[in-house]
């Protein structure tokens, strides 16, 4: 109802617009061929500008190309059919309408691109519109070289992006090493810096810019910063609808609507997605909506804005190799769901106080709810002290019930079920409202005659999270469905599976300074830094009402501390124009990431915890600590006069961290805790470039990604074949226990060293065009085998097709195949306990000694096969 509402109230704003237009997008109209610069301009290295391509005449009389106006009306195509060149697809040139770079979260920061000492990648709102990809990350694995998707969960919508072997995941779990921030909000939530990208509507994103390591953009930006614009007022006039429907159950519509009146603008967009999934249990439904309300006068413009969504998931993750050879759809151990409720009011604005100085500055508030279920394997014993009790792996560990009674053999057996036919419910509740402000100045006026662009600003955030967990007992169905029982059994002993509760406060604060100096027409020089502070404070607490729980008292109680990290990290960066249209770069910088309260309440290996619930004791973690040099090259050859053009980019980093936190797998099947593991290097060649003629389009990118450890590690992995009980501390008593050895130089799984991007489009006539991509990734290794020990997961490449035709120029009808040669791949490998697996497929009916007995225990989380979609947009 709240998502409801506050949608029609803002929607009743377009009626303001009295110039209805067409937004271009992909294949709406014939593009035009930009003016070759002036001999004495540098060409520029922002997007090429969609407009008519002016008579010579025209062209020596303007002195700047205007930007889009998108209430003009469609421009009228040359004497043939030209092609419209798609978005930019390369880092460093990508399709926003700005050829900027933010050098803080902040707006009012630009420099051009061509003075930024670091890698840039962009999408714009055409990516989107073009790609129609499910969520941000989709968009940006075909944008930007370094981009890669991996899915630990199964679903579209809660995949991982991975940049230059850097995390930023909607996973509880997952290390994040990207800041991301939307309209210059930070958006990684409090409890484990996770960024749910789920919550965006695709139709309200203006433009998304990843770049390389800039200590401005705070903690987390280990291997980057994500900065996401949204759409207002100002810059989208009319009402776009979007209406589509395809495989597997999927429907989708998406409305967004924009005005301005005078000094005032107003935006709204929503979207609504339903979809079954290809997998068994996979479902979701994704309800996401923002608004925007602007004002500006003379030197100073305002923005209120609102992002709300309600989304449900299934989350049907990895599952064993020979469950997906039965068929491609099936899941292993369910239920397996993610609920999030997200609210975020946001109030920007920038004043220009004189010519020279702008403040600009974003306060927000943000509610966040989540709830998780997931089911699991249980490895219940008969207990030897006690054989009328059930105990939990060790035949010592007896299992109570929220009643603090023991469970009796003699109770399930009346059932039917014995030890081995059980399995476990594991609930996690997050409540988290977290708030802050930024504010910075920015001056230009010149230093000691030289152009200069100084800024300094300061950051604060604060969040409070309450959480929980508890499991719950259960019995397998077919299909490894966990069932509850009649009357629920809530476990309270032993230690790992006791329930948790936490009421955890971060308060992170941040300064910082950049200063970029011309020295000369063609050098640039820029310094900065910023100093981060955090503290995380922990509480126990006993569950509070609302939570999905019985009542039961949280019985770990050495989950309170406090801990603080602070720290300053320095840039330094140049840049230097080699000729017109080509650029060198250079930088180093450092940055921090403290570990979260997620991180920090599960760092004991005593006391593991289930990877969605993090919560036991807290021996200490250090904070991590990059390294990065990047070095590059961006070149820019303007339009000639048949009207083609070539963008191209290259680049080398080299990023090292200090004291980087992995998760360790426990002996407990589904549990793990995290460790600082010494050293870790990321270092690789990214290259990228796009070439459009006037009738066709295309773009390549390439990204060689090297990941390794540098330190030398004994870790846990139980269900590692190569794992090896002698390797463990000598204190690891149980028998079953296995761990391996890392060495320098091991290759960090989940990270394939080659990613391969490439696209053509083509235009048959001035109103139908056809298009196709290619994604591929090499082979990664299994999570679970850092000692690369195993055989690796394969590499794949996939195939996507689309066209698109404009029936008049406001109503466009399109099409779609993903992976149109079903490719079978993986996007995600770990291990499982065959044994426990073996057990859980005799309880629900089939014959797991054969399934699983003696075979290799691998499993993979299936891409979606081939899969259609059509749908119409209107805009006018």
């Amino acid at each position: 109802m709240r998502f409801a509402s506050a949608f029609a109230s803002v929607l009743c704003l377009a009626c303001l617009s009295s110039a209805p237009a067409i937004a271009q997008d992909a294949g709406a109209a014939a593009p035009p061929t930009p003016a070759p610069p002036a001999a004495s301009e540098l060409p520029p290295v922002e997007v090429i500008q969609k407009k008519a391509a002016p008579t010579p005449k025209a062209a020596q009389k303007k002195s700047a190309p205007k930007k889009k106006q998108v209430a003009a009306p469609a421009p009228q195509p040359p004497p043939v059919a030209p092609v419209q060149a798609p978005p930019s697809t390369i880092a460093g040139t990508g399709g926003m309408d700005s050829g900027t770079v933010n050098m803080s979260p902040l707006s009012g920061s630009e420099v051009p691109i061509s003075q930024y000492p670091a890698a840039v990648g962009r999408a714009s709102q055409d990516d989107i519109a073009k790609f129609k990809d499910a969520s941000v990350p989709e968009v940006l694995q075909n944008t930007v070289p370094g981009v890669i998707l991996s899915d630990a969960q199964g679903n579209a919508y809660q995949r991982t992006l991975q940049y230059r072997g850097f995390d930023s995941s909607p996973l509880n779990g997952d290390a994040q090493g990207l800041a991301v921030y939307q309209n210059g909000v930070r958006i990684n939530e409090s409890f484990g810096d996770i960024v749910n990208w789920d919550f965006l509507p695709d139709n309200a994103i203006a433009g998304i810019s990843i770049l390389g390591a800039n200590p401005v953009y705070g903690l987390n930006a280990l291997g980057g910063a994500i900065g996401i614009t949204m759409r207002d007022g100002f810059n989208f006039q009319g009402v776009e609808i979007d209406g589509r429907a395809g495989s597997f159950g999927h429907a989708q519509g998406s409305v967004a609507a924009g005005a301005r009146s005078g000094n005032w603008g107003a935006f709204i967009a929503g979207e609504y997605i339903q979809d079954d999934g290809f997998r068994d249990f996979s479902p979701a439904e994704i309800k996401r909506m923002y608004g925007d309300i602007g004002v500006k006068g003379d030197g100073a413009e305002f923005h209120l804005n609102i992002t709300q969504a309600n989304n449900f998931v299934g989350v049907t993750a990895a599952a064993p190799e020979q469950l997906l050879d039965l068929n491609w759809r099936n899941t292993f151990t369910s239920p397996q769901t993610t609920d999030n409720d997200m609210t975020m009011l946001s109030l920007n604005g920038s004043v220009k106080a004189t010519d020279t100085l702008t403040f600009s500055g974003v306060a927000y508030h943000r509610w966040f709810k989540q709830r998780h279920a997931d089911g699991n394997i249980a490895e219940a014993v008969q207990c030897s002290t006690d054989p009328n009790n059930l105990c939990w792996e060790e035949e010592d560990e007896e299992v109570r019930d929220q009643n603090d009674n023991p469970v009796l053999i003699a109770d399930l057996a009346a059932q039917g079920l014995a030890p081995e036919d059980l399995g476990s419910i594991d609930r996690t509740s997050q409540d988290a409202r977290s708030w802050g402000v930024a504010l910075q100045g920015v001056e230009r006026t010149p230093l000691f005659g030289l152009p200069n662009q100084f800024l300094m600003g300061a950051s604060y955030d604060h969040g409070d999270v309450k959480y929980g967990a508890n499991s719950e007992l259960g019995y397998f169905l077919p299909k490894f469905v966990v069932s509850s029982f009649d009357d629920p059994i809530y476990m309270t002993e032993p230690d790992d599976v006791s329930p948790r509760a936490l009421a955890t406060t971060n308060d992170y604060v941040g300064i910082y300074v950049s200063n970029t100096t011309e020295l000369t027409k063609e050098l640039a020089l820029t310094l900065g830094g910023r100093w981060n502070y955090a503290h995380i404070g922990l509480k126990n607490e006993a569950f509070e009402p609302g939570f999905e729980d019985d009542g039961v008292t949280p019985l770990v109680d050495s989950l309170t501390g406090d801990h603080e990290f602070y720290r300053f990290n320095p840039m330094i960066g140049a840049t230097y124009q080699l000729a017109p249209g080509l650029t060198l770069y250079g930088s180093y910088a450092e940055a921090n990431r403290a570990p979260t309260a997620a991180e920090l309440a599960c760092a004991d290996p005593d006391q593991p915890c289930l990877i969605e619930s993090f919560l036991t004791a807290d021996p200490p973690l250090q904070q991590v600590v990059s390294h990065t040099f990047e070095l590059g090259l961006r070149g820019n050859l303007a339009a000639w006069q048949d009207g083609s053009r070539l963008q191209w980019t290259a680049g080398l980093f080299r990023t090292e961290n200090t004291d980087d936190i992995i998760t360790i797998a426990s002996e407990s099947n589904g549990r793990g805790y995290f460790k600082n593991a010494g050293d870790t290097l990321r270092q690789g060649v990214e290259l990228g470039m796009i070439y459009q003629q006037r009738w066709w389009s295309t773009y390549a990118n390439y990204a060689f990604v090297d990941a390794t450890f540098l330190t030398a590690n004994i870790i846990g992995s139980p269900d590692n074949p190569s794992a090896d009980h002698a390797l463990c501390d000598p204190s690891v008593t149980d028998p079953e226990a296995g761990c391996i050895q890392v060495n320098p130089g091991d290759t960090i799984p989940g990270v394939p060293r080659h990613r391969f991007k490439a696209g053509l489009d083509v235009w048959v006539t001035k109103e139908w065009t056809v298009g196709g991509d290619v994604v591929a990734a090499s082979s990664q290794y299994f999570f679970g085998d850092e000692g690369n020990d195993q055989p690796q997961l394969g590499g794949y490449a996939k195939v996507d097709i689309r066209t698109a035709y404009n029936v008049t120029e406001n109503i466009q009808i399109y099409g779609m195949v993903d992976n149109l040669f079903d490719s079978r791949y993986g996007l995600f490998g770990n291990f499982f306990n065959s044994e426990a697996a073996e057990n859980a497929a005799n309880a629900g009916g089939l014959d797991g000694a054969a399934l699983f007995d003696g075979q290799p225990n691998r499993t993979i989380t299936p891409a979606p096969p081939v899969a259609a979609y059509g749908g119409i947009k209107v805009r006018y």
